[in-house]
């Protein structure tokens, strides 16, 4: 299994990755604050053996991967979402598991809770699900310091420190302590961060709200099975509207993901007029897409069947109406 380096464009921008194993089961390494892709690198290809098709960006900011110059172009959510389209647009992956360290980690939370039916597994590795416990003044000093004069001013100081400097966590102090050949490489991944994406992460880590109680519900999807659900009603919407539809010119098109399904019609117009003809009969079905004329199903996950079944009917035959 040969490691690659590569560039992975996503919505037109690089993404440097390392990469293993390809054509085996998917897996997302995310790497920690100013840190790069090179801290998984001598797990990728023993993964890979294991039948693993590892990939393992440098995120946004970081090395040698695109550099927004704004605050305003880093945060979880940012992250969250790039990690998604590196996922479906470089990759083609449906589903995969997620490795997050470190900030990686709290990345990994957000990709968790926004679309945990894309993943098959989630790994947190030295992290924290709610603001890093640091000297809140200390870390604004150093935001400080990389607006007035830049991250290399930073670097600086901290390599003058041999005891790792004020801010340093006690797992960058086992790093230290014990692979002293990692503490240069780690200086110098400091000196290419972006001090957009320094500033603004350490403000947000600062200040982050706890995700605690939302990732438990995590475990209440799964055990009760409310994933396998959504791909199973998903699946049963399309198929129904799908054939109800056949041959309906007023139809384009029947998509979607899970329980969310659209229906693409002809014209904004054609959609009002289902819409209407489906409250009437009790049915609230809501409209969307750039000009309002895709139809926008998203029914709970513990639906009954029998409601399920009634307001497709109603749907089916309001689609029937307009044809």
């Amino acid at each position: 299994m040969i490691l690659q380096r590569r560039v992975r464009s996503v919505s037109g921008q690089p993404l440097a990755v390392l990469e293993a194993g390809a054509g085996g089961r998917p897996l997302l390494l995310l790497h920690g604050f100013t840190g790069g892709a090179e801290d998984f690198v001598d797990h990728l290809e023993p993964l890979a053996r294991e039948g693993w098709h590892v990939v393992a960006p440098n995120q946004r900011g970081h090395i040698d991967s695109h550099a927004p110059g704004t605050e305003a172009d880093y945060s979880l959510a940012i992250y969250a979402a790039e990690a998604l389209r590196l996922a479906d647009e470089a990759l083609g992956w449906e589903r995969f598991t997620l490795l997050g360290h470190s900030m990686g980690g709290m990345i990994a939370q957000v990709v968790a809770q926004r679309a945990p039916d894309r993943l098959d597994g989630l790994v947190l590795m030295d992290t924290g699900h709610g603001p890093v416990d640091i000297d809140p003044v200390m870390a604004m000093d150093a935001v400080g310091l990389v607006r007035a004069k830049g991250i290399d001013a930073l670097a600086e100081i901290l390599t003058a420190q041999a005891d790792g400097g004020p801010l340093e966590t006690p797992a960058a102090r086992r790093i230290r302590e014990t692979r002293p050949d990692l503490v240069a490489a780690g200086a110098a991944r400091l000196r290419a961060c972006s001090p957009a994406m320094y500033a603004a992460m350490v403000s947000e880590m600062l200040l982050a709200k706890d995700r605690l109680d939302a990732l438990a519900t995590l475990d209440v999807l799964e055990g009760d099975g409310l994933f396998a659900r959504a791909t199973v009603l998903g699946e049963r919407i399309r198929v129904v509207l799908s054939e109800a539809t056949a041959g309906n010119d007023a139809v384009l098109d029947v998509r979607g993901v899970g329980l969310m399904v659209g229906l693409e019609l002809a014209d904004a117009a054609t959609c009002a007029r289902v819409q209407a003809r489906c409250l009437d009969e009790g049915l609230i079905v809501l409209s969307c897409g750039p000009d309002d004329s895709v139809l926008r199903l998203l029914p709970a996950l513990t639906i009954p069947d029998d409601d399920l079944d009634h307001g497709l009917r109603i749907l089916g035959e309001a689609l029937a109406d307009v044809a």
